[in-house]
């Protein structure tokens, strides 16, 4: 009996412990790209310790019938990401390492995901 107690009461635990959300971390650092505003002059934005892991769609550029994609990527955070072609994170996508360069004006991107792998 007194097995059949305790082996509840740790199934008990484990379950509550699976419910409870996991805490949201963010990448340290900052991710920035460049866009073309509704009077066509390029402008540059930045995502600063942005949330992750989880998906982005660029507020600029998430519409794909009223604006051209975001391009020039820089992800200066601490963590891998994935920046692609279409908002929610859909259609073609490039990998970029942490704390790396700059990408060229040719790689185009409507959303990033924050991978939470360093």
């Amino acid at each position: 009996m007194r097995l059949r107690t305790t082996l509840a009461a740790a199934l008990g635990a484990l379950t509550l412990t699976l419910a409870l959300p996991a805490s949201a971390s963010a990448a340290d650092g900052d991710f920035s790209y460049t866009y073309v505003d509704p009077d066509g002059r390029p402008q540059r934005a930045t995502l600063h310790d942005p949330a992750s892991p989880g998906c982005v769609t660029l507020p600029e550029v998430a519409d794909p019938g009223s604006s051209e994609p975001a391009f020039a990527p820089h992800n200066d955070t601490d963590e891998w990401v994935m920046v692609f072609t279409e908002p929610d994170c859909t259609g073609d996508s490039w990998t970029l390492r942490p704390n790396g360069r700059p990408a060229g004006d040719r790689l185009k991107l409507r959303s990033v995901f924050f991978t939470g792998r360093q």
